[in-house]
């Protein structure tokens, strides 16, 4: 997979809401109202992410969820991050 230029990212995003390009990689955050929530949506993004071979970076405390993806093998950002990306967008949006 093909490491995008930051100018490709940059129009990228226009398609995403919330997410920025940050330390060579695609980065999010969302809070929920308590753990459980938080917690329920990290495993249907689990599911997505291993269906599409494709793992996020992410970190979580209570109901703070932040996530970042970048394709290591690629050194950067790639098209399978921003796939990703838009799974995540429609699993938080389904809620």
């Amino acid at each position: 997979m093909k490491k995008l230029s930051e100018q490709e990212i940059n129009e990228k995003l226009g398609t995403l809401e919330g997410w920025s390009y940050t330390d060579n990689s695609l980065q999010t955050s969302f809070e929920f109202e308590n753990f459980k929530e938080a917690f329920t949506l990290m495993t249907r993004i689990a599911f997505e992410a291993e269906a599409q071979d494709h793992h996020p970076d992410w970190n979580n405390v209570y109901n703070q969820l932040e996530i970042s993806l970048s394709t290591h093998d690629a050194g950067g950002v790639t098209e399978k991050d921003f796939k990703l990306a838009k799974a995540i967008e429609g699993i938080v949006n389904a809620e």
